[in-house]
């Protein structure tokens, strides 16, 4: 491709790091994000007084309660500047939360009864907490549109999948006995966007029924639950990244994640606590920038059959390299023994292979640069996974790799990739805070000129987005 040139090859076997142990500004396995906490985290701008207001105001008239009864979920969405594609294989991610995501109003029902409402879908949700639910596989109906009105999307007819997913994974090891009465809003514009908004409504409803039952739950144990949601409710083989992001991150750090152990840390910018390191670090802002592509991931053969195109590369290798007994992650296969047996694979699983050693590389790298406050080195490598996620992964779509290729040359952007599977949604980027204006003004025009129609249905005032770091998932 013609971008090749653009980027420096930094996966090198010889400079592999250990990617738990590459930065020195951290804090280790320090849980934030406490499901039971009643505060506002660190010193995000969202959700502001105006939004909570609104979102209690329409429990309160639901439930017929006042309104200083209602407590609220903030879930925000994430973006995963490096590490992509790479948590179903148990690789290392990176992570951090935006001012911007999912808000649940909720109060105890005082039975079994669930009542739900939503800010972006008709209808109301019922159903009881003392209802044995069941799997939902991503062939079933769950999945298909109304026979009738084939505009409808597997959301607007179903949108309460995710509440009775939560359910079920709390009934696993919970006896529930209190309903709630909730209505539950995303920011505009967002929902389905490639920021993991279904992970963000997952662990919203799970926080308000463990809230609701006075269930004690440690935010590890909600990761873990959302994925239930997510592989075994759903039947989406994706990893722990976006539930780990919303439940683990604190404002201001970069979350790293080992998907094979499942320990983290948070790397602080140095620019936060006044290092002399900081000293000439660029102030940036977080720029998303959207396609109008939207669907849900179960609907998508191409994700699913690439998790097990990298697990099929992996039990290829691990039986070349005497190890397989192991389970068939990419995780379980050490890098010499990747280059030493590389050439068994078939062209589109050394494709695969390829992504996840030399994206791990990349986190390393990245960490390092964001620990020092080095945004410049940090927004190349995000840049090359997004080279790679094209290449090697083989993921994105037109009107994504055009948004990609625009923002790559946009004045003030330090790096950009796709944002989520990149099947769908949007691009993010990390641009100079004093450019960002400009930057927005600048992407939004060009894909106009490029993808006319998509563009035209995107709401202007939101289809370039600047934000900000956020905080992790909580309850007030």
């Amino acid at each position: 491709m013609k971008m090749q040139a653009r980027f420096e090859n930094v996966y090198n076997q010889d400079s592999f790091l250990s990617l738990l142990g590459c930065a020195h500004s951290v804090e280790r396995n320090c849980w934030i994000g406490d499901s039971r906490s009643n505060l506002k985290m660190g010193a995000s701008s969202w959700p502001s007084e105006t939004e909570l207001d609104g979102v209690k105001k329409m429990v309160a008239e639901m439930s017929g309660r006042g309104v200083e009864e209602v407590r609220v979920v903030v879930s925000p969405y994430r973006i995963c500047p490096l590490g992509a594609h790479i948590d179903h294989q148990g690789g290392t991610v990176s992570a951090m939360t935006i001012n911007k995501g999912i808000l649940l109003g909720f109060i105890p029902s005082g039975n079994t009864q669930v009542l739900l409402r939503s800010g972006q879908f008709e209808g109301i949700v019922r159903f009881r907490v003392d209802e044995v639910q069941h799997p939902r596989s991503a062939a079933s109906e769950n999945n298909k549109v109304h026979e009738n009105d084939s505009s409808k999307t597997y959301e607007e007819c179903d949108w309460g999948t995710y509440a009775r997913g939560a359910l079920y994974a709390l009934q696993k090891e919970n006896h529930l006995t209190q309903g709630i009465i909730g209505f539950i809003c995303g920011s505009k514009g967002l929902d389905s966007s490639g920021l993991s908004s279904s992970a963000a409504v997952g662990v919203a409803y799970l926080l308000a029924l463990e809230n609701a039952n006075s269930l004690t739950v440690p935010p590890t144990e909600n990761i873990e639950l959302d994925r239930v949601i997510e592989n075994e409710y759903l039947g989406l083989r994706n990893g722990i990244l976006d539930q780990s992001a919303i439940l683990l991150s604190s404002y201001g750090c970069l979350t790293c994640m080992n998907c094979k152990t499942k320990e983290h840390k948070l790397i602080h910018s140095p620019k936060l606590h006044g290092s002399p390191e900081s000293k000439g670090q660029k102030a940036y802002k977080i720029l998303l920038a959207f396609s109008g592509l939207k669907h849900a991931l179960p609907n998508n053969p191409g994700y699913n059959r690439r998790v097990a195109e990298c697990q099929e590369a992996a039990r290829i290798l691990l039986d070349a390299s005497g190890n397989g007994d192991l389970e068939p992650l990419l995780c379980y296969v050490e890098p010499a023994a990747f280059e030493a047996h590389k050439c068994t694979l078939e062209s589109n699983l050394l494709r695969r292979a390829e992504h996840y050693f030399s994206e791990n590389m990349r986190v390393a790298k990245g960490l390092e640069a964001w620990a020092s406050g080095n945004l410049d080195d940090f927004g190349k490598l995000i840049s090359a996974s997004g080279l790679s996620s094209i290449q090697n992964y083989e993921c994105g779509c037109e009107p994504l790799i055009q948004l990609y290729e625009i923002l790559l040359r946009t004045p003030g952007i330090l790096g950009a990739r796709f944002s989520g599977a990149g099947f769908r949604g949007c691009c993010l980027a990390f641009v100079e805070a004093d450019r960002a204006i400009e930057a927005a003004s600048f992407v939004r025009n060009e894909y106009h000129k490029l993808q006319p129609v998509l563009a035209s249905q995107l709401n202007q005032d939101t289809a370039v987005l600047i934000c900000e770091a956020g905080d992790c998932a909580h309850v007030i």
